[in-house]
């Protein structure tokens, strides 16, 4: 680790991490640091090795645009192939030099005098300094075991979806699974298929709908690497026929009741018990929670030694789950498919922004930024998947490219100015977030279900309540008149700029 002051810290190397430092180098900027907790690259595609663990949304649109990929194996690709990728893009682009694995990022301050952010690292006295911060530790870096009664007293053996044990033999064990959201849906087949019995505590069934997992063809792949342009326009169709999917899940339309009905044709074509399929039918709009694509989930729950439990959970025993009724469901082995910690209030590590502010305290009621990228008082700080950037229908990686390229030509934009804060106008801040919390009572995710978008008191800073293209359009110029710009002070020296490659 250098001791001078870098151009660029980026925290995380997932994704987003890597997608930005890909964006900077081609812009020419060199001198920065990719600062990951971890051993490996890679996030939550490292980190996410369940068994089936896969992507729901098409691998052609489950990359970016700067690095395509015509090898893709199938519609859908699995972990393993998306971990891959990533790995080849770090190779591609010569990022290895630039990451700094085990550096455990504690703390964000800004010295507003030098205009440099100093950044706390877990087990060193010393601070790293760096002109502009890239936040990319991603909403899906922190996973813990719920807060469930009795938990702490299970004799059995736990595993959390994003943290799993794959020395644990599951032959002939007795198996209950909490959760039946993405991640259980992929799990709950492949528990089946291996353990002697599988129980599933559902809370609220999700509305399910088909995915077509087809192979891709050798002459497909053969086109796409001669002809980059045909993969190209492989994408864009995708991207506009998940885009026209918006008008039946980010609000209630009449498309909505189409969606409705694919799910409830799927529900009919795979569940034959008129009693399960009841227990599997949603309350609630399609599009208000995450919808689930899968071929395998319902089958799965119909083996013999596969069955539904819809009881709320009372609390965790020493033997297993006891159920609201007063059943005991004994088990071996409970796996928690319960979904990450994602920071809707507060921040994943502190940050202290000018005049000593903190931001987990401003975003105490809930997370808000300017265009999901930058807030008011925290300067030359930089957000991927920031709040309300969520889609609820289209890919995550088209709304984190259109962050990388703004905050990418914000930074050069600091850099070849000479300023000392780039710091977004509070009152610029707050009128989009009126704007976005107005949109966002008319969408299904504020319809009245619960879930993982909302606080608990109702509050949405997860999604976007538009179409990805609106989304991508806000962030394709800088627009300085959003932000205070101020430049280093004549006479004053300048930054101590680190090359690290």
């Amino acid at each position: 680790m250098t001791d001078k002051t870098l151009a660029v810290a980026i925290i995380g190397g997932g994704f987003a991490g890597i997608g930005a430092a890909i964006r900077l180098k081609q812009k020419g900027i060199r001198d920065f640091v990719i600062l990951e907790r971890g051993t490996a690259i890679g996030g939550t595609w490292r980190d996410n090795t369940y068994p089936g663990a896969a992507c729901d949304i098409p691998s052609r649109l489950y990359s970016y645009s700067f690095a395509p990929n015509p090898d893709w194996s199938h519609t859908y690709s699995g972990s393993n192939e998306i971990l891959g990728y990533i790995e080849a893009m770090t190779a591609e682009f010569g990022l290895g030099p630039h990451f700094r694995f085990g550096h455990t990022v504690t703390g964000l301050e800004f010295d507003e005098p030098a205009g440099e952010w100093e950044i706390a690292i877990d087990g060193r006295a010393d601070r790293l300094r760096a002109r502009t911060v890239v936040l990319a530790s991603g909403p899906l870096a922190n996973a813990g075991f719920p807060d469930i009664r009795g938990i702490e007293t299970f004799e059995g053996h736990k595993i959390h979806s994003a943290r799993w044990d794959h020395d644990y033999d599951f032959t002939g064990k007795r198996v209950a699974v909490v959760g039946t959201g993405a991640s259980a849906v992929q799990i709950i087949p492949e528990l089946v298929d291996r353990a002697a019995s599988v129980k599933v505590f559902q809370r609220t069934p999700g509305w399910v709908l088909p995915r077509v997992n087809r192979r891709t063809s050798p002459l497909t792949k053969e086109l796409y690497r001669r002809v980059p342009a045909a993969e190209s326009l492989a994408r864009r169709a995708w991207f506009y026929g998940h885009e026209s999917v918006a008008l039946g899940v980010v609000w209630n339309t009449p498309l909505t009741r189409v969606v409705e009905l694919v799910g409830r044709a799927q529900l009919r074509r795979q569940v034959k018990d008129p009693w399960l399929r009841r227990q599997l039918t949603p309350e609630f709009r399609a599009g208000c929670k995450r919808l689930l694509m899968t071929d395998d989930y319902y089958p799965a729950l119909q083996r013999e030694n596969c069955k539904l439990i819809t009881w709320p959970i009372a609390r965790i025993a020493p033997q297993g789950i006891r159920t609201a009724e007063g059943v005991e469901h004994q088990a071996d082995c409970i796996v928690f498919a319960t979904g990450f910690d994602v920071s809707k209030t507060g921040t994943p590590i502190p940050v202290i922004g000018r005049d000593g502010r903190v931001l987990a305290e401003e975003w105490a009621r809930g997370a808000f930024a300017y265009k999901s990228v930058a807030v008011s008082g925290y300067p030359n700080l930089f957000l991927t998947f920031g709040p309300n950037s969520g889609p609820g229908h289209n890919s995550a990686l088209v709304y984190m490219e259109a962050q990388i390229d703004y905050l990418t030509r914000a930074i050069g934009t600091i850099l070849d100015r000479d300023l000392r804060m780039l710091d977004v106008r509070r009152d610029r801040q707050d009128s989009y977030n009126a704007t976005m919390q107005r949109r966002l009572t008319g969408t299904t995710w504020n319809s009245g279900c619960r879930s993982w978008y909302l606080t608990e008191d109702g509050f949405n800073a997860t999604m976007y309540p538009g179409f990805a293209t609106q989304y991508v359009h806000q962030l394709r110029t800088v627009n300085l008149d959003d932000y205070t710009a101020v430049p280093v002070a004549a006479g004053a020296p300048k930054p101590r700029i680190a090359a690290v490659s």
